[in-house]
């Protein structure tokens, strides 16, 4: 009896374990509104779960670097982060740089990107790619296991923002081990 009291006792922890250590993947989201990303991530920063970053994530979506702890944060080879001037539609419906929130979102980046930003012209209407290996200079690189990458959602399933919940199962957070 306390032999199948201690597997029950196993099997619940485990249980728990896998839950509680849930990875975000981040793909082919190509930004939006920055209040809708700074709400989306204060929540998932509250939450602790990591951020395996392996596609496009562009303008508003690159607030995460600022919002999620670096630690939590990794990048496989497919990661791109594309960074641009704020704007807001014009009178004439015409896109207009929007200095104020520019600043607001240039300033919510860790420094390092901030330095990256800055040695190319600094956040204009241009779009501007981080990627390869002056990304993983930045953040840890993360390899996704042969069962996340043949597990990939079927094109209909991603929604816009294209954030992905996996268990660690499916998300390999074993990554080489880092001197950062």
């Amino acid at each position: 009896m306390k032999l199948v009291t201690g597997l029950l006792a196993v099997v619940l922890f485990l249980a728990g374990v896998g839950a509680s250590h849930a990875v975000v993947r981040i793909a082919d989201d190509r930004g939006g509104r920055i209040g809708t990303y700074v709400d989306k991530y204060q929540d998932l920063r509250s939450s602790g779960e990591a951020v395996i970053i392996d596609g496009l994530c562009a303008s508003a979506c690159t607030i995460v670097l600022g919002a999620i702890p670096r630690d939590k944060i990794c990048v496989t080879s497919h990661a791109t982060l594309g960074f641009h001037a704020a704007w807001d539609f014009g009178a004439n419906g015409r896109a207009i740089t929007n200095p104020e929130a520019t600043q607001m979102l240039y300033s919510m980046y860790p420094s390092p990107v901030r330095r990256w930003i800055a040695a190319r012209g600094g956040l204009t209407p241009r779009m501007i790619f981080l990627r390869g290996r002056e990304l993983q200079t930045m953040y840890k690189p993360c390899y996704l296991d042969a069962q996340a990458s043949a597990a990939k959602l079927p094109m209909s399933s991603v929604s816009a923002t294209s954030a992905t919940r996996l268990p660690m199962s499916q998300a390999s957070a074993t990554r080489p081990p880092s001197s950062h």
